[in-house]
């Protein structure tokens, strides 16, 4: 990257007044992300409050040739929203309205920096709520823009199942409206779903038109117990298997269970566990699923070891999962941290599943095994002190072969948080030669490169393989 000239900053700060920054405290906060150790620090924060002065930033990063990388709430794990070092931070927490619920056709459109939570806070007096809850109080543009998922996609899908229509400001000054309300409609290409996952890369997300869904008449939920991971496993696919469809259906291993115990003075059986929310009509439907929920457990050997039919006794069932991250930060003070996110068929989970454990035994490391299991997706807490130079090279070598494992048995080396930086060197083997129209859809819409440079498919001729 060549040095970049002032003048594209005081062109900025011409264009868009106070939205402009370049104090190192608002700067500090814009180059680091919640899942990658580096640094990058941009050379200014543009705060924008409209579309318009999204459209305004990349005029002035058309005309000096600056990068510009958008900027949520700073949740990404893979370096996604990581700006080119003293280029454009484009901060869009400010473009956060709410428009009005519409209570039939059960849509609402709001603004990229709504955070989830908040949104669903103002949607329940509607009697709606928006499903995608990857953990995170994310924005939603920052969701559309990595094709969040999370705790529920084994029920309701992910963010391109949720996102009705969107408007996109491209780099050339167009703004795009892609999508409707409508339910269906065979018109056109399907753009809508080449921006959701694009990370930044081909424009700019301005406003989003979601689909909500009703909150359930009643839920229930059940904490399981298991002797080993591959029981487990296999309780979730016959629980699907009886006809269960969970709300939730969340793993983790007896190590993450004990970290839990001691970080929150909890006395849950330290054994592989599963918690499962249903949803039904009434009590009694919950009731009949439960029982199948119960069902499927003692078919592997596991049994139920908690039930809650209350949200209050609901939300004590399931702070143990909720507290997961937490606990595992608590249990290795001083460690820093590292997730693992592959995402696989489901008849190869417990293959992936045995598979991380048996590569964490043969480096001598340890990293508690969590996922969303309903719909394959894995993850590792890698951890080790920061300048322990020969424990991140085990950690690299597990976290490459798990995602060239998950590749290779037809599945992706990223199943909700994205490519960013980290994950770039699997997508040559996980698309093939689609990875080369990818680049040339980049090309077409953004020619020089200016919108969030190197992530994602990376440069033409980069297809590095990590060393193994």
């Amino acid at each position: 990257m060549t040095t970049l000239s002032s003048s594209w900053l005081n062109a900025l700060r011409a264009a868009l007044g106070d939205r402009v920054s370049a104090q190192p405290g608002h700067l500090g906060a814009h180059a680091r992300d919640e899942g990658t150790p580096l640094t990058r620090t941009p050379g200014a924060v543009v705060f924008a409050r409209s579309e318009a002065d999204v459209l305004g930033t990349l005029a002035v990063a058309r005309e000096h040739g600056v990068p510009v990388t958008p900027w949520g709430a700073g949740t990404s794990l893979e370096g996604a929203a990581l700006p080119v070092p003293g280029a454009i931070s484009l901060d869009l927490t400010g473009l956060d309205a709410v428009g009005e619920v519409d209570p039939v056709g059960w849509t609402v459109t709001v603004g990229p920096g709504m955070r989830r939570l908040n949104l669903n806070r103002r949607l329940r007096p509607h009697g709606l709520f928006f499903p995608v809850d990857p953990g995170a109080d994310a924005s939603l543009g920052g969701m559309a823009a990595t094709n969040a998922s999370g705790t529920t996609t084994v029920r309701y899908g992910g963010m391109r199942e949720h996102v009705a229509a969107l408007r996109v400001a491209l780099v050339d000054g167009r703004v795009l409206t892609l999508g409707s309300a409508a339910r269906k409609s065979s018109s056109g290409y399907a753009l809508k779903g080449l921006f959701i996952g694009s990370e930044g890369t081909l424009g700019v997300i301005t406003s989003l038109t979601l689909r909500l869904h009703p909150l359930p008449p009643a839920t229930a939920s059940a904490q399981l117990a298991f002797p080993d991971v591959e029981a487990a496993v296999g309780a979730s696919l016959t629980l699907r298997g009886l006809g269960v469809l969970p709300e939730r259906l969340e793993f983790v291993d007896a190590a993450t269970v004990r970290a839990v115990n001691r970080h929150r003075d909890r006395r849950d059986p330290e054994e592989p566990t599963l918690w499962v929310e249903v949803a039904g009509r009434d009590r009694g439907d919950v009731d009949a699923q439960l029982a199948l929920v119960a069902e499927a457990a003692g078919l592997h050997g596991g049994q139920v070891v908690g039930e809650a039919r209350t949200p209050e006794a609901a939300g004590a069932l399931w702070a143990a999962r909720h507290g997961v991250y937490d606990a595992l930060r608590a249990a290795w003070p001083g460690h820093a941290t590292r997730i693992g996110d592959v995402c696989v068929p489901l008849p190869a989970l417990a293959g992936t599943a045995a598979l991380a454990l048996r590569l964490l035994g043969e480096r001598g490391l340890t990293a508690p095994l969590v996922g969303h299991i309903g719909d394959g997706n894995l993850h590792l807490l890698m951890h080790a002190p920061p300048d322990d130079a020969g424990a991140w090279a085990r950690i690299d070598h597990v976290l490459h072969a798990l995602a060239a494992h998950a590749v290779a048995v037809g599945g992706t080396c990223t199943g909700e948080h994205g490519v960013g930086l980290r994950k770039r060197a699997y997508l040559r083997a996980e698309h093939g030669d689609a990875l080369d129209v990818m680049r040339d859809v980049k090309a077409l819409l953004d020619p020089r490169g200016l919108l969030n440079p190197g992530k994602v498919v990376g440069d033409p001729g980069w297809d590095p393989v990590p060393s193994s």
